[in-house]
């Protein structure tokens, strides 16, 4: 019950006898029902955070920033040796899938507005973002924090304090979103 239930004597003021909690909260593409709040909020963290990934990793095609050298870039943010970082092309790939990700969230959060919004293609991106994300963060915590293989003790570190982390964050994120704009079936 919301706060104008209980000033009208426990039934909702100006919405009849529906509980606040009744009320449709998510984007439904039928109804033409905008995005709550947290949905939008949700979407500009997870959408801003994707595309800022990828402009990093575009950065790091061309450059180790924010580290000295390659070795240290090698060894902080990809766990490996230096022989072994990725090559420029295989960095612009993961830059590219990160903005397409950050595509997916921004279209599938829209569904009044954008008719590929409720689409199965842009439906299955998100869940799969989500997902993805969510099992790198997962797998990273459990990898790094078991000590399981054999990435230098700087990458566990990292891995545990901000890369796993942001990931499960951002899978959440992106699953909160395709949660609550997924397309309502009508009752019967």
């Amino acid at each position: 019950m919301n706060l104008r239930a209980i000033a009208g004597g426990g039934k909702a003021v100006g919405t009849g006898t529906a509980d606040a909690t009744d009320a449709p909260d998510t984007a439904d593409t039928e109804s033409g029902v905008a995005p709550d709040r947290t949905v939008r909020v949700a979407t500009t963290a997870a959408t801003g955070a994707l595309l800022a990934a990828g402009a990093l990793h575009v950065v790091w095609v061309f450059s180790p920033w924010p580290l000295k050298s390659w070795g240290d870039f090698a060894a902080t943010l990809v766990g490996v040796d230096e022989s072994q970082r990725p090559s420029g092309p295989e960095t612009l790939a993961v830059a590219g899938v990160l903005g397409t990700a950050a595509g997916l969230v921004l279209t599938g959060s829209r569904p009044t507005s954008n008719r590929w919004a409720g689409s199965w293609p842009v439906r299955a991106g998100m869940w799969t973002v989500a997902g993805v994300l969510g099992a790198r963060g997962l797998g990273g915590f459990a990898v790094s924090g078991l000590s399981l293989g054999d990435a230098p003790a700087v990458f566990r570190h990292w891995d545990l304090r901000l890369y796993s982390p942001i990931c499960v964050t951002l899978g959440g994120l992106t699953g909160y979103v395709a949660l609550r704009t997924r397309r309502r079936r009508r009752a019967a």
